[in-house]
């Protein structure tokens, strides 16, 4: 496993460009928000956010092997190319369109699947949650989506918002009595994302993650909640 890590971020370390002494994460790319056009698209938030946490994994992985950071991986994450943010809050991407209000609020998952990384501004994040939360095409979106505005709630003290989330009243977030996530009806009748990120989600908002203040950060701590819960372990 420890060669899987190490081989992945090398090609992480490749695939990014150099410009002006700062990284980019160029064409072709394709970002969770899949309706971008991948010949022109640079710089997704989500993707920058996770290709510094990724490379930050692969080097918490060489020192638990007694081995040092690696310096040009750690070059690449100081300077790689924070989000761009228009009007205080961020976009999907750093070329036009920048941003389009359908499919996967994707961007959000940079501070919520992601922890808190030196990319994201939790401030900028709060408007952009709030904006999405406004504004967004909702019959649109997908199963996963929904725990993903929990996760990015819960992540910036939310928690309200966060439960609000995980109940939004859309078809594609509606589960069967087995359990079952299911996509435009019949078309997709079992959709394991939205299982996955419900589960994800809800292990993020009662667990909490490494340094968090206060037990089951996900929900509000107004005494409307009584919980029980074990076995949980915090997220990074």
């Amino acid at each position: 496993m420890a060669e899987v890590v190490d081989q992945t971020a090398r090609f992480m370390a490749s695939f990014v460009e150099e410009r002006d002494g700062a990284y980019h994460l160029p064409p072709p790319v394709i970002p969770a928000q899949e309706c971008y056009d991948m010949h022109t698209t640079e710089d997704p938030t989500f993707e920058l956010a996770y290709w510094w946490w990724g490379l930050e994994i692969a080097q918490r992985w060489r020192e638990r092997q007694g081995l040092s950071r690696h310096p040009a991986w750690a070059t690449i994450q100081s300077r790689l190319v924070k989000p761009c943010a228009r009007e205080g809050r961020y976009t999907a991407i750093a070329t036009e369109p920048f941003l389009r209000r359908d499919d996967h609020p994707s961007l959000l998952a940079a501070l919520g699947v992601i922890p808190r990384t030196p990319l994201v501004d939790a401030e900028v994040m709060r408007a952009t949650l709030t904006d999405v939360l406004a504004t967004w095409e909702w019959d649109s979106a997908w199963g996963w989506d929904f725990p993903v505005l929990a996760m990015t709630a819960t992540r910036l003290g939310e928690p309200q918002r966060a439960i609000d989330a995980l109940l939004t009243l859309q078809g594609k977030n509606t589960y069967l009595i087995n359990g079952h996530n299911p996509q435009m009806g019949n078309f997709l009748p079992i959709y394991l994302p939205g299982n996955g990120g419900l589960l994800a989600a809800i292990s993020l908002m009662l667990g909490g993650w490494d340094g968090v203040e206060r037990s089951t950060p996900g929900l509000p701590s107004d005494g409307t909640w009584e919980i029980a819960h074990e076995g949980f372990v915090p997220w990074p």
